[in-house]
């Protein structure tokens, strides 16, 4: 179609809104600034509260990340890489989080987002914010957040066509709006189309055979815009193709949308929208936390994407030298149904191509298709973390489109504002041009799409393998793209003492629950392979329609080393093997036990012990670390007798009770005669990665960030405990009086470090002897460990996680943790040359060290990654282990 469209009179109204949106004329009665922290209760079952200003931003103009410098046009090196020497260095120059170690990043309710019960349109008058004149899309000539809800409210006071509704908060507290743009509908209309939805998941025989369903069933289409904050145009393409559907007076249109529901998340990071970055508020890639959903945007998506259960989908970004649109190259993700997916992402990528090469507009003449394009490994869709992954599992077929002219980091603030917004336009009108033809592909297949759908989840309820895909199937497919995997027949989840953690298991049974994984509790007990469950245990019977997401979840994953000789971003994951719960797998028998639906977790909080009798708790998740510091917070006197025992006295059992409810933690009768080491919350002074920032205030310490910048500009570090070194803090380029008020900490405090820059400063501040040896600096996945040391504790996890690993060796330590004899249970780890950098030198090496330092403090030195993405959640209770001794 024609990128430039003049709209009607409708459309000028539209852009004059924009424009003039701001000061007072639009604001509600009780609007929050644009850019300050919007605040709301914290739901119930949320961690325990205060609260506290915002903070600024940290600045290290002397970092810069490896993933965020400007690539050589047209070179591979232009997607979106996170790799490098040290992962995400952009932690110390991205936003603070806000608040206290106790206060909740996301500043509103975090609740599921379900569509309303009733016909369409189903409106919202949305809240307007106050004008924002450093929102950086202004600068390009796009829609600057606080103009996009008058556009909405207008388009929907204009047009029956156009819903707009809220379906979450940003980290920041921003609404996040989903339009549905679709003919009007009764509400008996929309609840049959809900029947209609719910028969496709839930018996798809049924649906298979069900004549009205095919000729009815309105063609759900999802884009996904702006997910990174500084990829702006995908909003402006989206809004662009709302208010065409929405004005135009052909039949066409009209036919298209009585067959149609068009959906799109118009900006998925305000957050990083108005500050121009590429995280949200709270530092985090969005793009990289599917599998994980720690960030309130990605939650959102996520109930988005399962309310709808879109046939296609289109997750839009930028920038890449040329128009790129997926599908990837392998390795392609083992559990997919690849043969119902490539049979239609091939066909609407070219689709999608020819509609931008017939724009004519400079940078359009060509597009890269990864599959047909790139070699093996350049840029895959293996991992869940993506949006488009994660719609896969969830039935659609998902691209990533890459717009083509950069107008972000160095080019934002090089180029003159007219070329800026040249480019910027171009790559408006390819977004619009690609949700086009998604869209023409889409009602064209319909058929075809539906089917495949329903032939997915079909698949999944009966356990049917997956089918050998043919050479040839699609133009390019050959043995390099041939993945897939035997599914076990269950997961069982057990209670009572066969159970690592509880509080791990509750989460891991809400979070399953929470992605549309079916989970069931069993009424009595089983047994099952010779081992015997107690009733309630919880079963994942792999028969069900979103099996594939179940399984990428749960399952250890597959070393891919020798299959492509490099990845495009993570390779290994595994909520089973390291969120901390027991999880068995059942690879040919299911239970033959009585069950009962799941919805959440049962409560897992209690104190057993008798009354006056000291309590015990052990630290084996972030639930347990976090009671630990709301006690001390209370001014409770508590002891550690080891790495993972803490002691609360009897009299502070009312204490204990609350917390136990409140966070699922299970106090136990401590030993009679208990001594133990008296300890007090540490006040940390942390330069590390804002998703380890994160996770820190997750598990309630107070933590003050600092980096180098900060600290030669007089950072104060009286009454700090200890030390916390991944990123941004470079002992050498302190000054003087930095490197006093460290060497001060250090002498009587400790020291936590990960990574290679915490491996830079224990060399260069001389604290433990040894050398940190580095692997291949993009190598990472599940390993396993044998932990050895009593900081750590024999009863940690046997498995962690690297990015960039790093082993120790010589003498003068104590060595916590070692890389097991064949270390990499899933992921992608090479040599860095022959007999270098690879896990076979890894093998039997130290991966985390302790001890006394020179100047006289402890120190503990990580050379995995427990707290990568807010993910390995088991992993959290180590990384407190060594905090609370390196500051005793």
């Amino acid at each position: 179609m024609d990128s430039s469209r003049a709209l009607t009179g409708l459309c000028a109204l539209l852009l004059a809104v924009g424009a003039a949106a701001g000061p007072a004329s639009a604001a509600p009665a009780d609007p929050a600034p644009a850019g300050a922290a919007l605040t709301d209760t914290a739901p119930a079952g949320a961690a325990l509260t205060d609260t506290a200003p915002a903070r600024a931003a940290l600045a290290d103009p002397a970092l810069k990340d490896p993933a965020l410098t400007d690539p050589a046009p047209g070179s591979p090196a232009t997607r979106e890489f996170g790799n490098g020497p040290e992962r995400h260095e952009v932690a110390a120059t991205a936003p603070e989080l806000r608040g206290s170690a106790a206060t909740p990043l996301s500043a509103t309710p975090d609740q599921p987002w379900t569509p309303k019960r009733q016909g369409y349109p189903r409106q919202t008058e949305l809240r307007v914010y106050p004008q924002d004149l450093a929102d950086r899309s202004i600068k390009l000539g796009l829609v600057p957040y606080h103009a996009i809800a008058p556009r909405l409210n207008a388009l929907q006071d204009a047009s029956d066509r156009v819903s707009a509704e809220v379906v979450g908060h940003s980290a920041l507290g921003r609404d996040l709006y989903l339009v549905t743009v679709t003919a009007p509908e009764s509400a008996a209309e929309a609840a049959r189309q809900d029947r209609w939805r719910a028969l496709i998941e839930n018996d798809p025989r049924a649906a298979a055979r069900d004549r009205a369903l095919h000729r009815g069933y309105k063609t759900p289409v999802w884009i996904n815009a702006n997910i990174h904050g500084d990829e702006w145009e995908g909003t402006d393409g989206a809004l662009r193709v709302i208010e065409r559907l929405a004005t135009a007076t052909d039949q066409a249109t009209a036919a298209l949308l009585r067959r149609t529901r068009f959906y799109v998340t118009v900006t998925n990071n305000p957050d990083g929208r108005i500050a121009g970055t590429r995280a949200n508020g709270a530092g985090f890639d969005i793009n990289r936390d599917h599998a994980t959903s720690s960030q309130p945007e990605s939650r959102a998506v996520r109930d988005v994407v399962i309310a709808t259960q879109p046939l296609v989908m289109l997750d839009e970004h930028g920038y890449t030298g040329t128009t790129l649109i997926e599908p990837a190259t392998p390795p392609h993700g083992q559990n997919y149904e690849y043969d119902l997916y490539i049979k239609h992402a091939l066909p609407n990528a070219l689709g999608m191509e020819a509609a931008v090469k017939g724009l004519g507009l400079p940078g359009t003449e060509s597009v890269d298709i990864p599959f047909r394009d790139y070699a093996p490994g350049d840029w895959d869709d293996w991992p869940p973390i993506f949006t488009p992954m994660y719609a896969i599992y969830q039935g659609a077929v998902g691209h990533t489109v890459e717009i083509p002219w950069q107008v972000n980091r160095a080019a934002y603030t090089s180029l003159p504002v007219e070329e800026l917004r040249r480019r910027s336009a171009v790559n408006t009108a390819v977004a619009a041009a690609t949700i086009e033809a998604a869209l023409t592909y889409a009602d064209t297949h319909r058929a075809s799409l539906l089917a495949g759908q329903i032939e997915q989840f079909r698949r999944g309820w009966a356990g049917a393998p997956s089918p050998r895909i043919p050479d040839g199937f699609v133009p390019g497919f050959g043995p390099e793209d041939r993945y897939s995997t035997e599914f076990p027949r269950a997961y069982v989840i057990p209670v009572g003492a066969g159970q690592r953690s509880a509080p791990a298991a509750a989460r891991l049974v809400d979070h399953l629950v929470a992605h549309d994984v079916r989970v069931t509790k069993a009424r009595r007990a089983f047994s099952l392979n010779g081992r015997r469950y107690p009733a309630a245990s919880y079963l994942v019977d792999m028969h069900q329609p979103k099996r594939g997401l179940a399984n990428v979840l749960l399952e250890a994953g597959r070393d891919i080393s020798d299959l492509v000789p490099q990845m495009y971003d993570i390779s290994g994951w595994s909520h089973r093997l390291l969120w901390g719960a027991s999880v068995d797998i059942s690879r040919a028998a299911a239970p033959r036990v009585s069950t009962t639906p799941v919805r959440a977790a049962s409560a897992t909080g209690s104190v057993t012990a008798g009354k006056g009798r000291d309590l015990a708790l052990l630290l084996r998740d972030p639930a347990d670390v976090r009671a630990t510091n709301a006690l001390l917070d209370l001014g409770v006197k508590l002891r550690r007798t080891d790495a993972g025992t803490v002691v609360v006295p009897a009299a502070a059992r009312p204490e204990a009770e609350v917390l136990a409810r409140r966070f699922g933690v299970r106090f136990t009768a401590a030993p009679r005669g208990s001594a133990g080491t008296p300890f007090t919350r540490p006040v940390l002074a942390a330069a590390v990665a804002a998703d380890e920032l994160f996770a820190l205030r997750e598990m309630g310490f107070e933590v003050r960030p600092v980096s180098t910048a900060l600290l030669n500009a007089g950072a104060d570090l009286s009454g700090v405990d200890a030390l916390v070194v991944s990123s941004g803090l470079s002992y050498a380029q302190l000054t003087a009086a930095g490197k006093a008020a460290v060497d001060d900490l250090l002498s009587r405090g400790g020291v936590v470090t990960r990574g290679a820059t915490g491996a830079a400063f224990n060399a260069a501040a001389g604290l433990l002897p040894g050398t940190a040896v580095a692997g291949r600096g993009d190598a990472n996945g599940v390993v396993a460990v044998r932990n050895t040391g009593a900081v750590i504790g024999a009863d940690a996890l046997p498995h962690a996680f690297v990015y960039s690993p790093i082993w120790f060796t010589g003498s003068g330590f104590t060595v916590e943790q070692r890389y097991a004899a064949d270390p990499l249970v899933a992921g992608h780890w090479l040599p860095t040359g022959p007999g270098v950098g690879g896990p076979d030198q890894a093998a039997g090496q130290a991966s985390v060290v302790s001890g006394r330092t020179a100047r006289g403090g402890r120190a503990v030195l990580f050379g995995t990654e427990p707290l990568f993405r807010a993910h390995p959640k088991g992993l959290y209770a180590e990384f407190a282990r060594a905090l609370y001794w390196a500051a005793g």
